[in-house]
C-alpha cells in the first residue's frame, strides 16, 4: 500500500483519483494500454499519456472503433483500457461491444465515467440504463465505484478477469467512504450495517445519501441491514440473499440508474427466485429520462437521495418519521466499516 492511502482518511474529498493511481499501478505491467475518445483530460487518463506515451492511443470520436480497435489489441495479448463516457462506450457501441468483445470473452476493461445523473449534460450524457445493457451482454463483468477508495482498488479488482469488464467509473473530486485496509472484493458486498427489520441495498454515489440517513432512522427505533454493492454481474453474493431472508418487514434498493435493469432489478430477481414474500422498494429513476442540472438537484428530483430513503422506510414501516431533509444535510460522515474485512485480507 502507498503512503498516501496508508494515510487516507474516511470522509475527505479526493482529487483524481483515478488518475494519480493509474499511472502508478500501470508502471510494471506493459500489457496495459489505455485508449481514449477524445476526452483524454475529462477522463483522467491524461497522466498515463504523459508518463506511457507509446501505450496509449486516442481514437477520436469514433466509439465503435473504438471497441473493435480494443478488440484486436486483446486477441493479441494486450489488455486495453478504454476512457470515456459510459453513455458512448455502452449504447452508441452497443452492438461492437456484443460482437466483437463480448461474444469472444476478450479482456477488454470498459471505464465509463459520468455514469447515471454524475453530470449536468442532459440525457446525451447520462448513463442511465448502462447497467441495463452491459448485464444483459454474455460474458460482461459489471462493477461501480462508490468512493475514492474504490476508484483506486478497482483497477487490481479487474485486471484479474479473463473476459470484458464494464466500470461505473468516479471521476474529478471523489469523496472517501472506506477504509483503504479494507480491499474491494470481486461479487462480494461490503456489509456496512446489520440489523433486523429492513434490509437495504446500494451502490455507487447512493451509498452516500444512504450512509447520512440510516444513523438518523436508527435514532428513531429502526434496524437497519446496509450492503455497499460493487459488482453488479456476477450478481451471486451470498450476502445479499441472507440479507433480505433476515429482514423482517422488506427490502429497498437505491442506485443512480434507472430501475429497470440495475440494481433493483438484480435485487428483485434474487427475491422472486428465493421466493421472498416481502415488499421491494426500489429507488432510482423510474422509467424516465433526467435532464441537465446539479448533481444534488437531480438526485432531489428523480428520489436517489437520502431524503427518498426515508420516505421509502416511512412507507415500509406504516410510521411518520420527524425527520427534515435539513437534518440529513448536517450528518457527518464517520468511518464506516465492512463486517467482510477479516475475510477480505
Amino acid at each position: 500500500m502507498s503512503a498516501d492511502l496508508a494515510t487516507a482518511t474516511v470522509g475527505q474529498v479526493v482529487a483524481r483519483p483515478h488518475a494519480k493511481r493509474l499511472v502508478a499501478w500501470a508502471a510494471d505491467k506493459p500489457e496495459v494500454l489505455v485508449l481514449s475518445a477524445d476526452l483524454t483530460a475529462s477522463c483522467e487518463a491524461d497522466g498515463f499519456r504523459q508518463a506511457y506515451p507509446q501505450r496509449f492511443v486516442s481514437l477520436g470520436v469514433a466509439e465503435q472503433n473504438l471497441i473493435g480497435f480494443a478488440a484486436g489489441l486483446a486477441r493479441e495479448g494486450f489488455i486495453p483500457y478504454l476512457h470515456t463516457f459510459g453513455v458512448f462506450l455502452t449504447r452508441r457501441p452497443f452492438d461492437q461491444v456484443a460482437m466483437s468483445v463480448g461474444y469472444p470473452c476478450l479482456p477488454v476493461r470498459l471505464l465509463g465515467f459520468l455514469p447515471g445523473i454524475t453530470t449536468p449534460g442532459g440525457v446525451t450524457h447520462q448513463a442511465t440504463d448502462d447497467v441495463a445493457l452491459m448485464r444483459a451482454i454474455p460474458n460482461m463483468t459489471v462493477l461501480e465505484c462508490g468512493d475514492a477508495t474504490e476508484v483506486e482498488q478497482i483497477l487490481d479488482v479487474c485486471h484479474p478477469i479473463p473476459g470484458p469488464v464494464y466500470v461505473r467509473m468516479l471521476r474529478g473530486e471523489v469523496i472517501r467512504l472506506f477504509d483503504p485496509s479494507e480491499p474491494m472484493v470481486l461479487g462480494r458486498a461490503r456489509v456496512l450495517r446489520q440489523g433486523r427489520q429492513i434490509t437495504v441495498l446500494t451502490s455507487g454515489i447512493c451509498t452516500e445519501e444512504a450512509l447520512r440517513a440510516l444513523p438518523l432512522l436508527e435514532q428513531h427505533g429502526i434496524s437497519i441491514t446496509h450492503l455497499h454493492i460493487s459488482t453488479l454481474k456476477p450478481f451471486a453474493d451470498p450476502q445479499v440473499a441472507a440479507a433480505i431472508a433476515h429482514a423482517q418487514i422488506g427490502v429497498i434498493t437505491l442506485e443512480n440508474h434507472g430501475i429497470i435493469g440495475g440494481l433493483g432489478s438484480a435485487v428483485a430477481e434474487v427475491m422472486a427466485e428465493m421466493g421472498a414474500g416481502k415488499p421491494l422498494i426500489r429507488l432510482g429513476l423510474r422509467d424516465t429520462y433526467a435532464h441537465g442540472a446539479s448533481k444534488a438537484y437531480l438526485m432531489e428530483k428523480y428520489g436517489l437521495d437520502a431524503f427518498a430513503l426515508v420516505k421509502a422506510v416511512a412507507q415500509l414501516t406504516g410510521r411518520d418519521l420527524p425527520i427534515a431533509r435539513e437534518d440529513l444535510a448536517a450528518v457527518r460522515l464517520e468511518a464506516v466499516h465492512s463486517a467482510t474485512k477479516a475475510e477480505a485480507l
